[in-house]
């Protein structure tokens, strides 16, 4: 009988993998988990929990703004880059080291390394120089930012990661990109008074999102004053003095103090190894996976966004639990990614589940829309022009909800809680059936009554 170091060793401690070895380790496993950088992966260090505190901060100039409509007298505010950096990294830290408990409690070695496969059993920690074995190998190393090193001038712009670092706030920003990372970034540097203009190459931000969500976030942020080009592309970045010139596909040349590349992300693989052990991959480099996250090499697992399956923290978060249930619980577990709600820290916000109006019309025969669009209460007092979105997607045989779509303050919250009605099938009939919460917006999610006719 083979004998190994480890019954599971973990490539990569963030939420999908401190899960996996966590759990793993009190089914009475003896597990280890490598990671290069800092415990508790890009979610925790350089992604969702940092970036809603930029939110967060972002939003206070329209609250300064909107509080004099409700009496309130607020002196000119200032802002100082510095001091949320600060709490930021002291808030951080302080997650990092409750992953760090965490693990240790649970009796997980955490190493401090780059760990790369040498075969089915064996990895390589880089930095010590040592090889351990294993009866089970979990890849769990996320993504990361795709940058497109074919664009000349490149290596002057920046990344997400790099986002939450910067010494000092820029005059101006340019953002490339049209997905949630790149609109999410546009609104928080908008908000903290940088001059910012988005660049998508696409017809439309925030692709893959029902129609009505992308067209009305785009209204929206044109309004507040973020310049949007869509049908662009940068074709080179220039040093122009202490700026940035930019040429794009139109022909114009823009100055900037500042790019940032958020044109996707990519599954964090090159360099791991995987051929070494015959783990099979898919064009983009995503390890492959079964519906319990078995690669193609029997012992050897994956989860979260290395697989790209759903790239959502939570869903790594779950798929990391089955993994552990299924191989060290004799209790076998598939996640299910059906009907999962995200939301968008988009300015407004976006809360979405199921799906599009285009999704459903290509799969269902009779589909029913009920939307509508509406200024907010608190908007009757501080008149500014911005409206929420609502929007219902049922099957017109059946009653069924396929979609729920919302756009406005809380859409993140509402959405939690409409995930969990739609994960149970419910109709809209009973969607009809609940009494309203008034005066809230969410209260129109159970007051559509008349299908849209549009």
């Amino acid at each position: 009988m083979t004998t190994y170091d480890y019954d599971l060793f973990t490539i990569g401690a963030g939420s999908g993998g401190v899960r996996a070895s966590r759990i793993a380790a009190q089914y009475g496993a003896k597990v280890a988990v490598a990671e290069e950088y800092r415990v508790g992966g890009t979610c925790v260090i350089r992604g969702c929990v940092p970036k809603k505190l930029f939110v967060y901060a972002s939003h206070f100039h329209e609250e300064f703004e909107d509080a004099e409509a409700f009496g309130w007298s607020v002196p000119a505010p200032s802002f100082s880059w510095t001091t949320l950096i600060a709490n930021k990294d002291k808030e951080i830290d302080r997650l990092n080291g409750i992953y760090i408990r965490n693990l240790e409690k649970a009796g997980v070695e955490i190493i401090q390394d780059r760990a790369i496969l040498k075969d089915a059993h064996t990895v390589h920690l880089v930095n010590e120089g040592r090889d351990i074995t294993a009866k089970y190998i979990l890849i769990a190393t996320g993504g990361w930012p795709f940058m497109d090193t074919s664009i000349p001038g490149h290596e002057f712009a920046i990344s997400s990661n790099e986002a939450f670092h910067l010494e000092d706030l820029p005059k101006r920003i340019m953002v490339y990109g049209g997905g949630y990372i790149a609109v999410e970034f546009a609104g928080i540097f908008h908000g903290l008074g940088v001059e910012t203009r988005l660049i998508y190459r696409g017809e439309e931000i925030l692709r893959g999102f029902d129609d009505d969500l992308r067209e009305g976030v785009h209204a929206e942020i044109a309004k507040k004053g973020i310049t949007v080009h869509t049908q662009t592309t940068i074709q080179s970045i220039d040093k122009s003095g202490d700026a940035y010139a930019v040429t794009l596909s139109t022909g114009d040349i823009v100055e900037t103090d500042l790019v940032m590349f958020a044109t996707g992300r990519k599954a964090y693989t090159d360099g791991l190894g995987l051929e070494n052990a015959g783990v099979e991959v898919d064009r983009s480099g995503a390890v492959k996976v079964d519906s319990y996250s078995q690669s193609s090499v029997e012992n050897i697992y994956a989860v979260g966004d290395v697989t790209n399956r759903v790239n959502l923290t939570p869903v790594a978060i779950r798929e990391g639990q089955a993994f552990a249930e299924t191989v060290f619980n004799n209790n076998p577990i598939k996640v299910d990614h059906d009907m999962i709600p995200s939301a968008v820290f988009s300015q407004p916000e976006l809360g979405t589940c199921g799906l599009t109006e285009t999704e459903a019309r290509a799969a269902y025969s009779n589909i029913d829309i009920y939307k509508t669009s509406f200024r907010a209460l608190k908007h009757t007092l501080t008149g500014r022009d911005e409206k929420t979105l609502m929007k219902l997607i049922v099957d017109g045989d059946t009653d069924k909800v396929l979609g729920v779509h919302l756009m406005g303050p809380a859409s993140g919250e509402m959405i939690q809680l409409a995930g969990v009605a739609m994960k149970m099938g419910a109709t809209k009939a009973q969607f009809d059936q609940t009494v309203a919460v008034h005066p809230t917006s969410s209260e129109e999610l159970v007051t559509l009554r008349e299908a849209w006719q549009g």
